[in-house]
C-alpha cells in the first residue's frame, strides 16, 4: 500500500476511535528502519521523522503506521502521541538512545513511571524524557529490559504498541487483566492490527479476537507470551496466608492513592455500596492529607513539583451517582457522601431514557452479554453528564466482587477450594465482561476509569488470602457480633470505629449489582422491551440464526440483533464467548446449588439470598416455552389444505 493510501486508510480507523481521545490527533507512517544517516537527515527536516514528500507519498510503499486519539490527563501540553525516544546525552550513566529509535503509542496510565526513571538511572541508564508523559517511560523500560520485562514491571492499566526502527521489529502488551481494552486482527492479505475497540478494525479484518490481558506479542515471535505470572496464579496448592487487615487496609490505600495522578480534574463514582464508598473514603483521607500538606492535588511531575491546573477543582472531592428516581444506590450514594463529605452529584434517568440508549450502548461497547448492557446503559447515560462538567477521570471500584467473593451467588459456595478456583475464573474473565463495561461505556464521552482494587501489588495481597477467610458464614459472628458476609474481610479490614471509614450501614451494606442498585425497574423494563421487540417466531429459530452462542431469551435476542446490525461479521461475534450464568458467576458455580439450574439469570435477586429475591417462579427458560407454546398453538389452527 502507499504512504498516501495507508494513511487514508489509518485516518479512517482512527477516527472511530475519536470519542475515546478527543484531544488531539497523531498520525505516523514508517518506510524503512533507522539507519545512521537518519538522525542527521531528522534534524535537517528531511528525514523520517519530517513529513514525507507529495510524490514520494503517491509512489513510496509505507511498512508500517501508527495513529493515536488522545485523551490528555497527565501532561496535557506536551504528551502527545507517538511518543517518539529522545536522544540522550553521550555521558557517562545514560541510555545511549538515538532520535527517533523507538516509537510508542499508549491508552491508559503508568503509575509508577517515576519510580521507573528512578531505577533507570539507579542502574547507570538514565533517559530524559521528551514529554512529561507518564507513557513515555515504556521507551527506555523496552530498551533495557525487553518488552516482556519491561511489562513486568509496570504498574497501571495499559494497551501499547512499540516499535523498535533500528531491528524493524514491533510489538503489543496489555495490562495485567485487560482493564484497558485492546483488539488484535488480521487482514486477508497478511496485514497485523491493533486497536483499542473493535469498531476501528473490523471492516478491514477477517479474523478479530481481543488481545489477551497479562500477555504481549511481538513481530519477533510471532505469537503470544505471558508476562503477568503472579504467585496467586502460578501456585499448584491453595494460598494459606492469614488475613492481615492492617496489611490489606495499606496496600488498597496505595492503590487509591497511585490513581489519584492527574493534571486535569476528577472524581469518584459512588454507588452507596461497600467498594466505591471505600474508593471515595480513601481518596478523600487522601485528599486533605495533601492540602494539610499544602498540595491540592498529587504531584505529578519528575521534580515532584505540583501542576495547579486542577487546583480549584479539587479543593473538594466531587462524587456522582446514577439511577432511577427511588432507586437504591441514589439513597445509599447520598448517605455515603454525607458522610464522606464529598461534593455530590446524583443523576437520574428515565426507563424510557436507558432504552432509547441500548443501540448506542452496544455500538460503543461492542458486545451483547446481557448483564454488560443491563449495568453498561446508566454508566453510559453517567458519564455524558460528569464529562459535560469538566472531568475528565473518575476513580471507580471494579474488581472487588471478583477479588474477594462478594456476589452474592458465592454464599453457595460449597467450600474454599471451590471459592478459590471460582475467583480465579472470574478474574480471567473481567476484560471480557466488567473491565469491558467500565472502560467502554466511560470513554465512549471521553472520560477514563481507574480501578484501585484492581492494583497488581493488592491482588498479590489479596488473592494469597486463605480462602477460607472468604467463604461467607452468615451464622458465624465476630467480636462485635457482625456475621461473615460477602467481603467480610474488605469490611472488617475498615472497621475502625475509633476512626470510621464507612458509617456501619454502608460498610455492612448487602451486595447491589450495579444493574439492579440503580433501580430494579431498570431490568424489568429491558425484558418486558424485548418481549415486545422479538417475536415468538423470531425466537424460535435462535439457534439457527445464531449458531455461535444462540440467545437463551428474548432480551439476549434482542442484544445481539443489534450488535450483528453494527458488528455483521462471524468474528466479531467470537469476541464474546458468552455462557451460563447466575448473578454474574462462570458456569462452575451452577453446580453449587439445585435452584440454580433454571434461574441462571445474570441479576443479584435470581439468587435466593437477596433481600429482593426473584419469587420461586422465575425460570430463565420462560421465553423458550412461551415461544415454543405459540407456535405449537398456530400450527394445531392453521386450516388444513
Amino acid at each position: 500500500m502507499t504512504q498516501s493510501a495507508l494513511r487514508a486508510k489509518l485516518i479512517e480507523c482512527a477516527h472511530r476511535l475519536r470519542h475515546r481521545g478527543p484531544d488531539w490527533s497523531g498520525y505516523q507512517l514508517f518506510c524503512k528502519n533507522l539507519d545512521a544517516n537518519d538522525q542527521l537527515a531528522a534534524a535537517l527536516g528531511m528525514g523520517p521523522l519530517a513529513i514525507t514528500g507529495v510524490k514520494a507519498a503517491v509512489t513510496q510503499p509505507a511498512m508500517h503506521a501508527i495513529a493515536h486519539e488522545r485523551l490528555a490527563i497527565v501532561d496535557p501540553e506536551s504528551g502527545a502521541q507517538p511518543l517518539w525516544a529522545q536522544a540522550q546525552p553521550k555521558k557517562p550513566g545514560y541510555m545511549e538512545m538515538t532520535e527517533g529509535e523507538i516509537v510508542v503509542a499508549a491508552n491508559g496510565e503508568i503509575y509508577n513511571y517515576r519510580e521507573l526513571y528512578a531505577e533507570l538511572e539507579a542502574a547507570g541508564c538514565k533517559y530524559e524524557p521528551r514529554t512529561g508523559s507518564d507513557c513515555e517511560v515504556i521507551i527506555p523500560m523496552v530498551k533495557k529490559y525487553g518488552l516482556v520485562k519491561a511489562c513486568e514491571k509496570l504498574r497501571g492499566m495499559f494497551g501499547f504498541v512499540v516499535f523498535d526502527r533500528r531491528s524493524g521489529e514491533y510489538g503489543a502488551a496489555r495490562d495485567h487483566i485487560g482493564i484497558t481494552s485492546l483488539y488484535v486482527g488480521w487482514g486477508i492479505d497478511g496485514s497485523l492490527w491493533f486497536s483499542s475497540e473493535l469498531k476501528a478494525i473490523a471492516v478491514d479484518c477477517a479474523r478479530l479476537e481481543q488481545f489477551k490481558p497479562g500477555h504481549c506479542w511481538s513481530s519477533k515471535k510471532g505469537d503470544y507470551e505471558q508476562w503477568y505470572q503472579p504467585t496467586w496464579l502460578t501456585r499448584t496448592t491453595l494460598p494459606s496466608d492469614p488475613c492481615d487487615y492492617s496489611k490489606l487496609r495499606a496496600v488498597f490505600e496505595q492503590a487509591v492513592e497511585r490513581r489519584m495522578m492527574s493534571d486535569v480534574p476528577w472524581g469518584v463514582l459512588l454507588s452507596g455500596g461497600l467498594d466505591s464508598s471505600l474508593v471515595a473514603s480513601v481518596a478523600q483521607r487522601i485528599l486533605h492529607r495533601y492540602q494539610r500538606q499544602g498540595q491540592s492535588v498529587a504531584p505529578n511531575t519528575l521534580s515532584g513539583d505540583v501542576d495547579h491546573s486542577s487546583e480549584r477543582w479539587m479543593s473538594r472531592l466531587h462524587s456522582f451517582s446514577v439511577g432511577l428516581e427511588g432507586s437504591p444506590d441514589l439513597a445509599a450514594a447520598k448517605k455515603a457522601a454525607e458522610f464522606i463529605g464529598t461534593v455530590h452529584h446524583p443523576y437520574t434517568f428515565t426507563l424510557q431514557e436507558g432504552l432509547d440508549a441500548v443501540k448506542e450502548v452496544i455500538y460503543h461497547l461492542e458486545t451483547y452479554d446481557v448483564t454488560t448492557i443491563r449495568a453498561a446503559t446508566p454508566m453510559f447515560l453517567m458519564s455524558r453528564k460528569i464529562k459535560a462538567m469538566g472531568v475528565k477521570m473518575v476513580l471507580s471500584g471494579e474488581g472487588a466482587d471478583e477479588i474477594l467473593a462478594g456476589y452474592l451467588y458465592f454464599h453457595k459456595a460449597p467450600n474454599k477450594t471451590e471459592l478459590h478456583a471460582e475467583l480465579k475464573d472470574k478474574l480471567s474473565q473481567l476484560y471480557i465482561y466488567d473491565c469491558l463495561r467500565a472502560n467502554k461505556s466511560t470513554m465512549a464521552w471521553g472520560l477514563e476509569a481507574r480501578v484501585p482494587f484492581l492494583d497488581q501489588d493488592f491482588l498479590e495481597v489479596a488473592m494469597n488470602i486463605d480462602p477460607e477467610e472468604k467463604m461467607i458464614k452468615v451464622h458465624d459472628k465476630d467480636e462485635r457480633g457482625i456475621a461473615r458476609i460477602e467481603k467480610y474481610i474488605m469490611r472488617k479490614a475498615f472497621d475502625t470505629p475509633d476512626d470510621p471509614y464507612l458509617p456501619d450501614n454502608i460498610l455492612w451494606r448487602q451486595k447491589e449489582q450495579f444493574s439492579d442498585g440503580v433501580g430494579y425497574g431498570w431490568i424489568d423494563a429491558l425484558r418486558d422491551h424485548a418481549d415486545a421487540m422479538v417475536t415468538d417466531q423470531q425466537f424460535s429459530v435462535a439457534k439457527h440464526r445464531f449458531p455461535f452462542n444462540p440467545p437463551r431469551t428474548k432480551e439476549a435476542y434482542y442484544y445481539r440483533d443489534i450488535f450483528s446490525s453494527l458488528f455483521p461479521s462471524a468474528s466479531a461475534a467470537e469476541t464474546i464467548p458468552v455462557a451460563n450464568s447466575i448473578a454474574c458467576s462462570t458456569e462452575r458455580a451452577l453446580s453449587w446449588d439445585a435452584s440454580f439450574r433454571n434461574r441462571a439469570d445474570q441479576s443479584g435477586r435470581s439468587v435466593g439470598v437477596h433481600v429482593a429475591a426473584y419469587d420461586a417462579n422465575f425460570d430463565i427458560e420462560a421465553d423458550k416455552k412461551k415461544a415454543e407454546e405459540s407456535l405449537r398453538k398456530q400450527h394445531a389452527t392453521k386450516p388444513k389444505a
